[in-house]
């Protein structure tokens, strides 16, 4: 800011000289008041100059009326989970009304360590969305099984020392933080050097261990379940994230916490979504109109979504409609079905009518292309070579991935291996090593899947991303891996040794570099095939189930590379009773 700007802004807001843009006759959204007004809103250098009016300015926009709020603040997001690169994703989202994103980029960071967060931030400065990115705190997510990184206390000191970066990602490791581990509290020290906030992540922590957590300058948290889980949080100062995205869909009921008394302890998120559901339902205008339909006002939602956000995390320039904040702004049709009509970041049109105007580029991704190294692999090691009929099953429950430990009796072959039965519902599960060829193949036993026949198989399987293929047979599921092999990452499905469709992922094995509408394409054909060809459940989604069930910080029972893994004991256990 020079002396001679902030004249102009001063005259401009005073009405002795046009704005840049004015938009005219707009109802105003104000955040500050829970209130809707009518008026202008001029911007100058990008900034809101003055609200209200009538202003002047060099290009007139008329809103005819339009609903102008805040630009949407996602709070929470995995970028990678979009299988799109972060120019794409911006594609997608800007036109939705999302001007700012605070990104874990934890997904690419497990498997190519800085270099996936230098990526990131190259690729993200190709769109005109903000995004912020926070340095991975758990790569691995647990020490129990191999991710394609490491990053200690000290590796995350350079990337928290630059301004680019906002703080520290969701910390996982909820049992090193109340056990006193001091190479995890070396992480949370880092970030209190630099007065960076720490993002939260605490499934099923209460009492005195959530008090501990909490202790521990936890700042947010997205994985609440019940009511309950919620009270607590807010009680021990931390923010609560509503979230919805296309695996977990906590808000619709938790939104019923939201009172006016602790409206500004809440924050809108998705943690995971795909392109399908952003083509389908939209982004943070989806959440909009869920919490309208659980009876919130527009503007307690909107507030969340903007003003909540900006404070949570010192977006001391954004959040709201008021002279001084930076020009992002998003004109919607109304308060209930929030249909963007335009997109405005810093002053500049940058989405009309669902359509992105910027021209596209797309970032160099040779850093972290591919990276599927397997070693010694072959269909011997899918055999299980179990010693009884009762086993341990990893059981999906709907409408998340938290799993139930499950129980079965099984039949068994003179090898010891699971025999597939199509009135079980139980299919074999293998999570293959993909970073450094070390050959680990875990193996275990998924009830719920509904898969009757072939393999699925992916090369994202949270959080260390190797290779998770479930199946009815050891040869479809070889064929699958292979296949991921071949194409260097991504998805594929197999039926008598036989890909019936593949979707390569060259950006670490995480994300494509196509445009977001092929990559929904062929998700499309992809899905169709699974469910109507290979009979997954019509109610699981294929993938993002899928890529769930190798997440050892989400209760109850997962599979890693290096075996079945409890994780309310945090030990591993035998796929046997």
């Amino acid at each position: 800011m020079t002396g001679n700007l902030l004249k102009r802004r001063i005259a401009v807001a005073r009405g002795l000289e046009p704005g840049d843009v004015v938009l005219k006759d707009c109802r105003i959204v104000d955040v500050y008041t829970q209130t809707i007004r009518t008026g202008d809103i001029v911007v100058a250098d990008g900034v809101i100059a003055g609200v209200g009016g009538p202003y002047e300015g060099r290009e007139v926009i008329e809103a005819h009326g339009a609903y102008a709020a805040p630009g949407l603040i996602e709070s929470h997001i995995h970028i990678e989970s979009s299988y799109v690169s972060p120019e794409e994703f911006g594609r997608l989202v800007v036109p939705l009304g999302t001007t700012t994103v605070v990104a874990d980029p934890h997904e690419i960071v497990n498997v190519c360590g800085l270099a996936g967060l230098r990526y990131m931030m190259e690729a993200a400065e190709k769109t005109a969305l903000d995004i912020r990115f926070m340095v991975p705190s758990c790569v691995p997510a647990t020490p129990f099984d191999h991710s394609g990184a490491v990053l200690e206390a000290d590796d995350m000191k350079g990337p928290l020392a630059d301004d680019r970066i906002l703080g520290v990602g969701e910390f996982m490791n909820c049992p090193g933080i109340l056990n006193g581990d001091d190479a995890v509290l070396d992480k949370l020290v880092a970030a209190y050097e630099v007065k960076k906030p720490i993002d939260g992540h605490s499934p099923g922590i209460s009492g005195k261990d959530l008090q501990a957590y909490a202790s521990a300058q936890i700042r947010t948290d997205h994985e609440c379940f019940t009511l309950d889980d919620v009270e607590a949080r807010l009680q021990a100062g931390i923010y609560v994230m509503l979230r919805n995205g296309s695996a977990c869909h906590d808000l619709p009921n938790l939104v019923k916490a939201v009172t006016p008394a602790n409206l500004r302890r809440f924050l809108l998120c998705s943690d995971d979504l795909h392109p399908k559901t952003i083509f389908e339902k939209g982004h943070l205008n989806e959440h909009l109109r869920l919490c309208v339909a659980a009876g919130l006002s527009p503007e307690a939602a909107i507030t969340m979504a903007t003003l909540n956000a900006a404070d949570c995390y010192h977006f001391d320039d954004r959040g709201a409609l008021a002279p001084g904040k930076r020009a992002d702004i998003v004109l919607f049709e109304d308060l209930k079905d929030f249909k963007a009509l335009a997109t405005f970041i810093g002053g500049r049109k940058v989405a009309e009518k669902g359509r992105y105007s910027l021209p596209f580029t797309r970032a160099d991704y040779s850093a972290v292309g591919s990276s599927v190294c397997i070693a010694g692999f072959s269909e011997d090691k899918l055999v299980m070579h179990l010693t009884s009929d009762q086993v341990r099953t990893i059981d999906i429950l709907p409408g998340g991935v938290v799993t139930e430990k499950g129980q079965a009796s099984i039949r068994r072959d003179d090898r010891g291996d699971f025999i597939y039965d199509l009135q079980a519902d139980i299919v074999k599960v293998a999570v293959v090593e993909r970073h450094h060829g070390t050959g680990n193949v875990g193996l275990g036993l998924l009830r719920g899947y509904g898969l009757k026949r072939g393999a699925v198989a992916v090369s994202i399987a949270h959080d260390s991303h190797n290779i998770i293929v479930a199946g009815t047979n050891n040869g479809d599921m070889a064929a699958a891996v292979k296949a991921l092999e071949t194409q260097k990452g991504g998805m594929a499905i197999v039926l008598d040794g036989q890909v019936l469709a593949a979707i390569p992922l060259p950006i670490a094995g995480l994300m494509s570099d196509q445009p977001a509408a092929a990559v929904d394409a062929a998700m499309d054909e992809l899905y169709a095939k699974a469910h109507h060809i290979l009979g997954v459940s019509d109610d699981v989604d294929v993938i993002m189930t899928l890529c769930f069930m190798s997440l050892p910080v989400i209760p109850k029972l997962k599979l890693l590379d290096t075996g079945l893994f409890d994780v309310e004991a945090f030990d591993f256990v035998p796929v046997e009773l």
